[in-house]
């Protein structure tokens, strides 16, 4: 070895990360190669990153991995969330802080770094990414561009004015970009070790779910749970949802500012409450229901995104772990009369859940498909089941 050079020479950056404020951050390219503009947020979830990636509420985003391996159980075509593979929808860029090893897992069907590839994501490695988390923690979710060539050429000042000019998720509706295009059936069931996915059985009530970027695990659920489900674009009119003479309406998770796509949700979901269908919403849906009924929502510091967040469900008392994905929160004190707050976060006591007292609607901030994460929260879409079975005069499950 020659010790006048070779440990001292210094790895040229492939792959940048630059902050609205002027912040560059130098590592090494994986995944696709360009440039894009996103917010950057951080994921302490151990596992499940495909599922995070495929996301759709995370369209618009770069997502930063706290556990430092990811990508070395590979990747493979069942653990996606996005209805539309080919459509991308989901996670723009991603940051890891160790490279991506050879995959070592028996599920495995193609390497990591050719999966971001066909993706279109762009990946940055190599760095700290405990001090980009702390750095987020401290000041917020910034407004970044993430580039990746394998020469190493950037024309930083161009990045950082392409970073200062980005909007920002604020005012944006990407739920449209996000929806489905038409109206379509799901019928996989959930995932059985050693088995894989299977196919809806006997149905028992016909789920419309709103898809505003809807997770496949979702709808997995309601199939498992002997559902015929019938996914509908976001925009659609309650009158035509009504037609299809739905036992109960989802509404769905979701990229974007509730806000600006509560701008032609908010008519529709009033005409389908006023109708007294059973209505259930998760995340953005959650957001949505709250703006229907008269509550607002507020852009939050750093988000919550994670498969490992406390949250109290004050109609049972029991504090569950649960995931989370969502920059944007209900705020509580905006819920006027009528509205109960039924669950809470115990990290921050932040909104994560509302009911209409009286009415068959419900809703709540976190995942509780799990996907990845726990599965403490699986017992909401039982008590959807139920509040249909009562709508029905039927008898009603145990929840847990």
């Amino acid at each position: 070895m020659d010790m006048t050079t070779s440990p001292w020479t210094k790895t040229k950056p492939t792959a940048v990360l630059v902050f609205a404020d002027g912040t560059v951050i130098e590592g090494q390219g994986v995944g696709a190669t360009g440039q894009a503009q996103a917010e950057v947020c951080f994921n302490t979830a151990l596992t499940g990153y495909q599922e995070i990636l495929t996301d759709p509420s995370y369209m618009g985003q770069i997502v930063t991995f706290t556990f430092p391996h990811i990508g070395n159980i590979g990747a493979n075509d069942e653990d996606i969330e996005d209805l539309t593979p080919a459509a991308r929808i989901g996670a723009v860029g991603a940051i890891f802080k160790a490279d991506i090893t050879e995959p070592s897992n028996y599920r495995s069907a193609v390497h990591f770094d050719q999966w971001l590839k066909a993706r279109g994501i762009i990946g940055l490695s190599g760095i700290d990414t405990r001090a980009l988390t702390a750095w987020i923690r401290e000041n917020g979710m910034p407004n970044a561009v993430i580039a990746h060539d394998p020469d190493g050429n950037f024309d930083v000042d161009a990045l950082k004015a392409l970073a200062a000019e980005w909007s920002g998720l604020e005012d944006l509706d990407l739920a449209k970009e996000a929806t489905s295009g038409q109206s379509s059936q799901w019928t996989q069931a959930p995932w059985v070790w050693d088995k894989g996915f299977s196919e809806t059985g006997e149905t028992v009530a016909h789920i419309v779910a709103i898809d505003y970027g809807v997770k496949r695990n979702i709808l997995r659920l309601f199939s498992g749970l002997g559902c015929k489900v019938t996914v509908v674009p976001a925009t659609m009119a309650a009158e035509d949802i009504l037609a299809m003479a739905p036992d109960g309406v989802f509404l769905s998770n979701g990229p974007g500012d509730p806000a600006a796509t509560g701008e032609y949700a908010v008519p529709i979901l009033r005409k389908l409450i006023d109708s007294g269908v059973p209505i259930f919403g998760i995340c953005l849906g959650h957001q949505i229901l709250a703006l229907a009924v008269g509550g607002r929502t507020v852009k939050m510091h750093q988000g919550h995104h994670g498969a490992n967040h406390p949250v109290k469900d004050h109609t049972t008392g029991k504090v569950e772990i649960v995931s989370m994905n969502h920059g944007f929160a209900v705020d509580a004190k905006s819920l006027p009369e009528g509205i109960e707050e039924t669950h809470v976060s115990l990290f921050d006591g932040s909104n994560c859940g509302l009911r209409l007292v009286g009415k068959p609607v419900f809703s709540v901030q976190h995942h509780p498909e799990a996907s990845p994460g726990p599965q403490d929260s699986h017992y909401l879409f039982r008590r959807f089941m139920n509040m249909i079975s009562e709508s029905k005069g039927l008898p009603v499950l145990a929840e847990r």
